[in-house]
């Protein structure tokens, strides 16, 4: 049960943005261009960053809802989710993506745990400054997104098939804030 009296059985994030859309409309918007948005990375690897940092902070909701979303971009290629969120250095991502998940990974421990090394290898896999950038600033957001939903103890369903649902819908849809029905 969630710390504040938000809509009852909305799972996750989308409860505390219809308990105060004000805040939660920013947010949707900065995951929408970080997630959505032009890059040269995919929508399918930045749907796993988000995967990989939630699951790093043990945020059960944004780890399966954002894995959900990876799946269903990834379509035929989705073991790829799983085979990262359980072993990132055997998965069969690009090296390039491995090295960007390494700078994510240390980004959710704390931002200064990026040191030139990590930027040097990932740019010596052909990774863009762009790229790196956006890495970084979706490794932050997800981490604060996580401590958000887990700081209010937002409802987080336990059914896969919800999940499942719910990447489909943030596959096609994107990131639109739920409506407050009050």
């Amino acid at each position: 049960m969630a710390y504040i009296q938000v809509p009852e059985g909305i799972p996750g994030i989308r409860s505390l943005v219809m308990f105060r859309p004000e805040t939660g409309k920013p947010l949707y918007e900065l995951a929408q261009v970080l997630l959505r948005g032009d890059s040269t990375l995919s929508e399918a690897e930045r749907e796993l960053m988000a995967a990989y940092v939630s699951s790093r902070n043990d945020t059960m909701f944004c780890m399966m809802s954002h894995a959900a979303a990876s799946r269903a971009l990834f379509g035929n290629d989705k073991k790829i989710v799983d085979d990262v969120l359980k072993d990132i250095q055997h998965a069969d991502i690009s090296d390039k993506m491995k090295a960007l998940l390494n700078i994510a990974g240390k980004v959710q421990i704390l931002g200064k745990e990026v040191k030139p090394e990590d930027v040097e290898s990932a740019r010596n896999e052909g990774a863009t400054y762009k790229e790196i950038h956006d890495t970084v600033l979706i490794a932050a957001a997800f981490s604060m997104f996580n401590r958000y939903v887990d700081g209010l103890a937002s409802f987080t369903p336990t059914d896969e098939k919800e999940y499942e649902a719910m990447g489909k819908r943030m596959a096609e849809k994107g990131y639109v804030p739920p409506i407050n029905k009050e």
